[in-house]
């Protein structure tokens, strides 16, 4: 028999942006380049490393297609090769942007760009500071040998002479790419959990997109861009566990962290996904399982209250026994109440127990594995929230490096309720079973 035809590597140019610390302006920058780009007549595919919801929809926008974000731990390092090399067979520039500082994490966006050969940019939040930034740039570039650094955007630059002094210091073998100045009306509003998401920015959005590609264009960081060779990745094909089954999706502005690479697992599974609204509808579509994701409950505490219709049809489903995954701010919606910042409390679901507390400061991030009676699935944590009198869980997550026990999972019939974000394709075994495929 003959060997299956192994696929050439695919040449493409692409660039990592990364940054010294979170808040120096990576995503208004990638953004504005992606927009740039577009207006060259070039094809742009944009990522986005580490597990976000909101920063890939602002990017989006942007690149004018889907973003998705990719994560060494949680996704492997074979889902990712093979996402960015289905990305260069279809784009003319790949895009990466980085998560908080450049060596922060394991894996680091450093590691991430060492792996697939990106070549990095550099954005320096710049106030309060001029030839040091070619200090802190000598420094990030050099503390390893397989990196290799495009070049540095001084963000936020006061004035010509700002920027020439931050251009003179920088060391000979790291291009300075340009300024973007402090006073342009570019950076991106933020919000408790990150940026304000894409459908509530509007048209305000588009115009700040414009403004940041234009202060790209005065800058060299449209030609940085190198060629590198994106070597394809062997992925399996998911069996269709779920063949025949409909699963309804939470969808609405109350619940919209969702990852689309896990709504196209359930459906290469065989899955059929149905959308709807906690806060407008007031019944479920005729599904077998239930999947309540993430998002922001406490902006619209009052009318998830309000809606008793739809908290009776929940409640019926429940008592059904039939499988329902309730993914953080979901899983706040079906305990007993939520308590906005302000203070003031709202009745919820009362499906579990436990009384969600929003909090000014603090809460929870990382890495975790739920170890399911279904099989372990990575994800992540990402909350402003604490959760008093909750009902006792079946196991906690475990840390990706710490020992200390990670977030409670609880299941009461078909519910499995957790502040975990999964991450569906680290075991699509193990989800087929939590939406109730049969026995594997």
């Amino acid at each position: 028999m003959a060997e299956p035809a192994v696929e050439p590597s695919i040449t493409r140019r692409a660039l990592f942006v990364a940054a010294p610390a979170s808040g120096q302006g990576k995503t208004t920058v990638t953004a504005g380049l992606a927009v740039a780009l577009r207006r060259r007549g070039q094809r742009v595919a944009v990522f986005k490393t580490g597990p976000d919801y909101l920063d890939p929809d602002i990017l989006a926008e942007a690149a004018g297609s889907p973003v998705e974000p990719l994560d060494l731990w949680m996704a492997g390092e074979a889902y990712c090769g093979r996402r960015l090399f289905e990305a260069a067979r279809t784009h003319d520039v790949v895009l990466v942007e980085g998560a908080m500082g450049l060596y922060d994490g394991v894996p680091s966006s450093a590691d991430f760009a060492a792996r697939f050969g990106l070549p990095v940019a550099l954005v320096f939040d710049c106030q309060g500071m001029a030839q040091t930034v070619g200090a802190l740039a000598a420094g990030l570039a050099h503390a390893r040998d397989d990196l290799s650094v495009a070049g540095l955007v001084a963000n936020r630059v006061g004035s010509q002479r700002h920027a020439d002094l931050i251009a003179e210091a920088m060391p000979a073998d790291i291009s300075f790419l340009g300024a973007v100045a402090r006073e342009t009306d570019i950076a991106l509003p933020h919000r408790h959990l990150g940026l304000v998401g894409a459908d509530e920015q509007g048209t305000d959005l588009a115009e700040r997109l414009a403004r940041a590609a234009d202060c790209v264009e005065t800058t060299a960081l449209p030609d940085a861009p190198r060629d590198v060779a994106f070597a394809p990745f062997a992925t399996a094909v998911p069996e269709r566990l779920l063949a025949g089954r409909r699963i309804g999706i939470a969808r609405d502005a109350a619940f919209s962290f969702a990852y689309a690479a896990n709504e196209r697992l359930l459906e290469d599974m065989g899955a059929t996904l149905v959308a709807f609204s906690p806060l407008a509808d007031t019944r479920l579509p005729d599904v077998d399982a239930l999947w309540l994701p993430g998002g922001y409950p406490e902006l619209h505490a009052e009318r998830l209250a309000a809606n008793h219709a739809m908290h009776a049809a929940l409640a019926a489903f429940h008592a059904s026994g039939r499988p329902m995954l309730a993914e953080c701010g979901g899983m706040l919606y079906l305990q007993e109440r939520l308590t906005e910042l302000g203070g003031t409390t709202h009745a919820m679901m009362g499906l579990i127990a436990g009384h969600g507390i929003m909090r000014e400061r603090g809460g929870c991030q990382g890495m975790q594995t739920a170890p399911l009676p279904e099989g372990d699935i990575r994800g992540h944590a990402h909350h402003r929230t604490r959760t008093e009198a909750g009902p006792v869980p079946i196991a906690h997550g475990r840390r990706a490096r710490h020992p200390a026990p990670g977030e409670p999972i609880v299941r009461d019939r078909g519910l499995t309720a957790t502040y975990l974000h999964l991450f569906f394709g680290a075991n699509p075994p193990a989800v087929a079973r939590l939406f109730g495929a049969a026995t594997i």
